[in-house]
This record gives structure tokens, C-alpha cells and sequence, in this order.
């Protein structure tokens, strides 16, 4: 700026007087013009000398090398891209083996022979004349209905993989594009899979319904009550994950902190199947945030699972004097009705000495259907434990002693581990555990479950 600046200054003092009128075919700026002669020599040469230092061959090397160095990025970038291409291609390969084997051990073929038998079934006339009967047909038509699905579904998802990797090596470019969505294809297709291998280790007569979990706070104190609050929020995150209907029906606070009690209801396929391995202990081993001098402290929380049966599903005829049934007052929401009626209900059956409490309804004789159904439902699952045919066969001591077996432990200090002492599978990402990840402790659970079942049948 001071060089364009310098000649104006620079011009020799004299009186400026206006020029005289051009005539109209004349331009007032004219070649006569007084600024003009000193003004042009003088920008022509600050413009030459400005334009010879733009034109040097300094920029000229500096746009050489990024040329090159552009050309060795995306040499690079190509080689990562065929990197991925041939990773991707060995998964699309490893996925196709995998839904061929599924698809041949679950017999599509069989299954489409089920389904017409069934939809025959369905349409006779006399169908509805055994109710019961007919709701186990529906029953077992949906599921061989979803399981068809399944099987083509897994079928579509790896044709469109394979189609994708077939058009890439075909093609002279790599479609960045495409190798995404065949990358997310088949990652959604292995989480179908994992969940579809899991279900056909659940053969129990309740493994497709529903589950309740109760969750009480065991030794330890307010740490106890806080390490069952941290189970509570584990099994609704995991819950949420799975895509389940999950809701809390009944909590009982702490005094300081954290909750004494709570019973979460999860309402989905499979749900009881998936948690019925949770039941038992869980150990939490920590500096407790409830010590000043932040000494380690060890807790215990129960967890106790059962089937969500809906009500003309448990037909279990329990003796009235078999029953021991309380009643009392329940706090929290509900108005002045649950503080000043005795709402709450507490059954129990004396001959296991197996209680059941339910107060989240608002009327007494709502609160004692549900009760009873909950008592049925863990009734049913401890007969089908001890492989007894009735009610009356089931054995009071050995209920007693499954509550006090530790499943898990969680240690949260001086190192991180979660680790299931049945399974012996283990992990140090204990925030994700209890973030809601308990995908790997159920299926290796199912797969323990599984062979122990296995080992004691060709034991007999």
C-alpha cells in the first residue's frame, strides 16, 4: 500500500485548477488530464515489479510437491480401500457359511411342512371348541412363521453382501459407498445370527415369555442398597437395548441411598429365556463412596427371575391352607387410597416358605390377583427346576439354599474384573456391564446350561 501510495505523495505541489468543459463526444477523463501523466508510469511500474515476485519459481516447486504428495495420499488411500475390500470380502464369506449352515440344521423345508399342517388345523371348524388347545396351535404357528421369516430374511441380507462384493470386483474403481453398506449389512446380519443361535439353546416350556426380576439388597448396608440400585439400572439399560417393553413396578428406597427393593417387569420374546440365568448372587467389591476413609468394601445383592405367565396361562391350583396372606399399608404414588387402605399384599406358601409382595396397584384385591400370579410363576419355575411334577413335590430347603448361591462377581477396586463363577467367562470393561452389556455372560451361560444338561443325559 505505501508503494502504491508514495508517488501520489511524491507529486510536485501546484495549484489545481478544474479543466475546462470537454465537449460532449469527449470523455472528462482524457489523455490531457494533469493526474494522469505522473500517475500511470509510475503504477506501471509498481505493478511489474509486484507481478515479477508472484511469477519466481518458488510457487511453481511448492505446487510440484503438493502435486506429488496429493498423489501419494491417494495411492495410500487406494491401498486402504482394497485393504478393507479383502477383509470385507473374507466376512461376506464367513457369513454365507453361517446362515447356510443355520438354514440347513433348522430345515426350511420341514418348517413349511409344519406351517400347512398348522394353518390346517386352524381353519377345521371345530378349532375353537378346546380354547386351550386352540391359543397352544396360534402359539406355535407364530413361531414357526417367525422362524420362516428369520431364515429368509438371513437369506436376502447375504445375497445383497454377496452381490455387493461381486459388482466391486468387477468394477475399475472402488465404490467407497458400497463397501459401507455391505460392511453394515453384515454387521447387523452376525448380531441376527448371535440372537438366533441363543434361541435355539432356550427349549424350556417358559423360556419365550416375559420376566419378572426382583432385585433386594442383601449384606452390606447402604452399600448393599446402592449396589442393588446400580443392578436396577443395569438390567433396564439392557432391557431398552434388547428392544423390550421394561418398567419398573415396585421400588422401595433406601434411607440414605440407593433402594432396598424393586421388581421390574420386562415384556418380550424371550425375555424370561435370555435373564433366567441372572438369578442368584451378585458380589460388588469397591471403595465405598458411603466411607470417609474410602475403604474397600464388599456387598451383596439377590436377583431372583421368574416367567411373566399371563393369567389363563398359570391353571396351578394352589390349597387355600397352603397359603399364608397378609395385608398392609403401601407408601409412595397413588393418593391418600395407598397410605390410608391397606393395599399391600404379602403372600406366602408355607410349605416352601416362598413369599411374594405386590403393591403397585391401587385396590387390595388388584394387588392380591397379581401376587398370587407372581407365586404361581415361581412355583412353577422351582418344579421345573427340581423336575417335580406338582406343586406339593416341590422341596422347601433346596429353594432356600439356590438364594444364597453367588453367580458373579463385580470388582470395581484395586483392579477391574466382572467374572461369572459358574461360566468362568470374564471381562475388565466393567462399565459396559453395567452400562447393560450382558450379551456374552447369557450366551455363555446358555452354552454352560446347555452342556450341563447334555453331560447329565448321557450320564442316565
Amino acid at each position: 500500500m505505501e508503494v502504491l501510495l508514495r508517488p501520489l505523495f511524491s507529486l510536485p505541489s501546484r495549484t489545481l485548477t478544474p479543466p475546462p468543459p470537454s465537449p460532449p463526444h469527449q470523455s472528462s477523463h482524457s489523455q490531457n488530464s494533469p493526474f494522469l501523466p505522473p500517475l500511470i508510469p509510475t503504477l506501471s511500474k509498481t505493478l511489474l515489479s509486484s507481478s515479477s515476485r508472484f511469477l519466481s519459481p518458488a510457487p511453481v516447486r511448492q505446487a510440484a510437491q503438493e502435486g506429488q504428495l496429493s498423489a501419494e495420499v491417494n495411492a495410500d488411500t487406494r491401498e486402504w480401500v482394497m485393504q478393507d475390500f479383502y477383509n470385507l470380502r473374507k466376512d461376506v464369506e464367513a457369513a454365507s457359511d453361517r446362515v447356510e449352515e443355520i438354514r440347513a440344521s433348522a430345515g426350511p423345508q420341514q418348517l413349511e411342512k409344519e406351517l400347512a399342517e398348522l394353518e390346517m388345523k386352524a381353519a377345521d371348524s371345530s378349532f375353537w371348541d378346546d380354547r386351550a388347545k386352540a391359543q397352544e396351535t396360534l402359539h406355535a404357528l407364530t413361531d414357526v412363521k417367525d422362524k420362516i421369516n428369520l431364515l429368509t430374511d438371513f437369506k436376502t441380507k447375504i445375497d445383497d453382501a454377496v452381490t455387493i462384493v461381486k459388482l466391486t470386483e468387477e468394477m475399475d474403481s472402488t465404490d467407497a459407498g458400497l463397501l459401507e453398506e455391505a460392511a453394515s449389512i453384515i454387521k447387523e446380519l452376525n448380531k441376527a445370527l448371535d440372537r438366533f443361535e441363543l434361541t435355539q439353546l432356550l427349549s424350556g416350556p417358559y423360556d419365550k415369555e416375559g420376566a419378572v426380576i426382583s432385585i433386594t439388597a442383601g449384606a452390606g448396608g447402604t452399600d448393599a442398597q446402592d449396589w442393588a440400585d446400580m443392578l436396577l439400572r443395569m438390567y433396564v439399560r439392557w432391557g431398552e437395548k434388547q428392544r423390550y417393553k421394561t418398567r419398573v413396578v415396585e421400588k422401595s428406597l433406601g434411607e440414605e441411598a440407593g433402594i432396598k427393593s424393586a421388581i421390574i417387569e420386562v415384556e418380550g420374546r424371550y425375555a424370561y429365556g435370555y435373564l433366567s440365568g441372572e438369578k442368584g448372587t451378585h458380589r460388588i467389591v469397591r471403595q465405598s463412596p458411603f466411607n470417609a476413609k474410602g475403604l474397600r468394601q464388599t456387598s451383596f445383592s439377590g436377583v431372583e427371575v421368574m416367567p411373566l405367565l399371563p393369567e389363563e396361562s398359570t391353571d396351578v391350583q394352589i390349597p387355600e391352607e397352603d397359603l399364608e396372606i397378609s395385608f398392609s399399608r403401601a407408601g409412595g404414588k397413588g393418593g391418600q387410597n395407598v397410605n390410608k387402605v391397606e393395599t399391600a399384599v404379602r403372600i406366602t406358601h408355607i410349605p416352601t416358605g416362598v413369599t411374594v409382595r405386590c403393591t403397585e396397584e391401587r385396590s387390595q384385591l388388584a394387588n392380591k390377583i397379581k401376587a398370587l400370579s407372581r407365586l404361581k410363576a415361581k412355583l412353577l419355575v422351582i418344579a421345573e427346576e427340581q423336575r417335580a411334577s406338582e406343586i406339593k413335590q416341590i422341596r422347601g430347603d433346596a429353594v432356600k439354599a439356590e438364594w444364597g448361591q453367588q453367580i458373579r462377581n463385580y470388582v470395581f477396586h484395586p483392579y477391574k474384573l466382572v467374572k461369572d463363577v459358574r461360566t468362568g467367562h470374564e471381562t475388565s470393561d466393567i462399565i459396559s456391564v453395567m452400562d447393560g452389556e450382558l450379551e456374552p455372560f447369557i450366551k455363555s451361560y446358555l452354552k454352560y446350561k446347555c452342556s450341563m444338561s447334555l453331560s447329565a443325559s448321557d450320564a442316565n
